[in-house]
């Protein structure tokens, strides 16, 4: 990528923000910077719509934000969905039926009316929001499963992250999309074709920007798909060794402003 990137998409935790969820002031000055010059910034998270305050609270002004591991694309200045790629109920038995078969102990949440809610199983273990007026236990399988859904969560008591997201994917092959994003043994599962990759490229294509163009960020399985598909994947250091591996480049950790350092040095920022 010789020419600056026509757009920087990163994903938040993990990568631009630091482990306490706090958003450094220098990340916050190069990110508005940058969308001052007129170069699109986009934050493409796992994260629901209703995480996204936190983030805005700490930046300059909001940006536009794929959520949902792409199920949903955001304006946040309209607070307006753009675009949301939900599991249908039927598709969301059909994923329940064959997990239950293959996990026993597997339970259950969604997030639903485009990530602003959240419904789950009453022994789901939440681990954020467990307050929030948005998020409501159901009292049966039929009821969790009955809207359309961005996203599907599933977790069994403490697993490796990485095998418990192996043994999903390899269930719902064909079905649904599986991956994580965190070290608990959560698997976030998508509608087939609903990745982090597929959601930035819708943006990008609405706004006639090439792969080629863009610089991504990210540090976790659930960024692999978008850090391959733009012109320049870029690693945090603290990354898993999946994106490591498939990185184009890496930058210093998230709690070293690894993506400000990066986009500071590619725009020739001082």
């Amino acid at each position: 990528m010789g020419e600056p990137p026509r757009l920087v998409a990163t994903d938040i935790d993990g990568t631009l923000l630091r482990d306490d969820r706090t958003l450094s002031p220098q990340t916050a000055a190069v990110l508005a910077r940058i969308s001052a010059r007129g170069t699109p910034v986009v934050l493409v998270t796992g994260r629901p719509i209703r995480w996204l305050k936190l983030v805005y609270d700490q930046l300059a002004e909001p940006l536009p934000a794929i959520c949902a591991n792409g199920a949903v694309v955001y304006d946040p200045v309209a607070d307006e969905v753009l675009r949301a790629d939900p599991l249908a109920p039927e598709l969301l038995a059909e994923v329940a039926r064959r997990l239950r078969a293959e996990v026993p102990e597997v339970t259950f949440a969604v997030e639903i009316v485009d990530s602003r809610e959240m419904r789950h199983e009453t022994h789901y273990p939440l681990r954020w929001d467990a307050d929030h007026a948005a998020i409501r236990a159901v009292e049966t399988p039929e009821e969790l499963l009955a809207a359309p859904a961005v996203k599907l969560l599933a977790r069994a008591g403490e697993q490796d992250p990485d095998a418990f997201a192996a043994l999903v994917a390899r269930a719902l092959v064909g079905l649904a999309e599986a991956t994580h994003s965190s070290y608990s043994g959560l698997v976030e599962i998508s509608a087939a074709g609903v990745t982090k990759a597929a959601g930035l490229a819708w943006y990008c294509s609405r706004h006639g920007i090439d792969a080629a163009d863009v610089l991504a960020f990210g540090d976790m399985p659930n960024d692999v798909p978008m850090l391959t598909w733009a012109g320049r994947g870029v690693a945090v250091a603290n990354a898993h060794r999946s994106v490591l591996e498939i990185a184009d480049d890496v930058t210093t950790a998230n709690t070293a402003d690894g993506v400000a350092a990066y986009l500071e040095k590619v725009f020739g920022l001082d």
